[in-house]
């Protein structure tokens, strides 16, 4: 059996050499590659520098040298917060956001010319949705969003493509309850998304009912971020919700199919109840008193 720590070892030298952090100019734009991740971050809507700063992991010596070193070439511009002088917030000058679509388009061509001479394309992209959610765990944020933006329809169709994979007689959603969208927004409801560096990894809906309680409807997590504690924290985001609008009782549905969901469930205080309705998929029911 190969080392683990070796194993782990040889994708870090991989990976360092692969997307040139050991050069000096990186992607041949002249500057290496942490002023170019600051100008990245920056064309991609991060203004607030101490948050480009904890997105990056940086410190404060090494981000105030990057933003000088980018303020020197013209690229970028920084000035006092509006409302907090002690907050710098940075943007792009037009010189900027040439070289910010240039590295774009480097970028771009990279990818594409990788995964081109790969034969298991979609393994090896499963596998980099893998790695990036381990190690982007610390900075998945859950966001309240309308259920029917684009991030929230990718995850439920993730989520209805599954349950037809795992379920023996498969799953058509016109057949299930689904989930009425005016429902689960405020103030009947709420829908939440996990978004990683800028893609949603994971979903999960509070839907609002006219009678003496609201459900958890629409929990999934993208396989790759399974094991990493985001279903539970889902769920836990799922009941604040809850509580921020007065709703005292929760209820959700289930099927024994969905082991890992029933295991959360029960692990999170969750009781078993008899059915309460008649969607034809669920056997399994749940209810918790907030």
């Amino acid at each position: 059996m190969l080392d683990p720590v070796s194993r782990v070892r040889r994708f870090n030298r991989a990976v360092t050499s692969a997307v040139g952090a050991l050069d000096t100019s990186f992607l041949g734009r002249g500057r290496p590659l942490g002023a170019a991740r600051v100008l990245n971050a920056i064309g991609h809507g991060r203004a607030d520098v101490g948050e480009i700063r904890d997105y990056l992991g940086l410190d404060s010596g090494l981000m105030s040298r990057l933003l000088r070193s980018l303020e020197d070439e013209g690229l970028i511009e920084t000035t006092a917060h509006g409302d907090d002088a002690r907050r710098r917030i940075a943007k792009l000058t037009p010189a900027g956001k040439r070289e910010f679509n240039a590295y774009e388009a480097i970028s771009n061509r990279q990818a594409k010319d990788f995964l081109s001479h790969h034969t298991q394309r979609e393994a090896l992209l499963a596998a980099m949705d893998l790695i990036a959610s381990a190690l982007g765990r610390d900075g998945t944020a859950l966001h309240e969003m309308d259920p029917r933006s684009e991030p929230a329809r990718y995850c439920l169709g993730e989520y209805y493509a599954e349950l037809a994979r795992r379920f023996k007689q498969g799953f058509d959603v016109k057949l299930s309850r689904d989930p009425n969208a005016k429902d689960m927004v405020p103030p009947r409801g709420s829908f939440i998304v996990a978004m990683s560096d800028g893609l949603p990894i994971g979903c999960v809906g509070l839907k609002g009912s006219s009678g003496d309680y609201a459900e958890i409807k629409r929990l999934w997590v993208a396989p790759a971020a399974r094991g990493l504690g985001l279903g539970r924290r889902l769920m836990d985001a799922a009941e604040h919700a809850a509580r921020e609008l007065g709703i005292a009782v929760l209820r959700l549905d289930t099927n024994s199919a969905l082991a890992e969901a029933g295991q959360l469930y029960r692990r999170t205080g969750w009781t078993e109840i008899p059915r309460f309705n008649d969607d034809p998929y669920p056997d399994l029911f749940f209810e918790k008193h907030l």
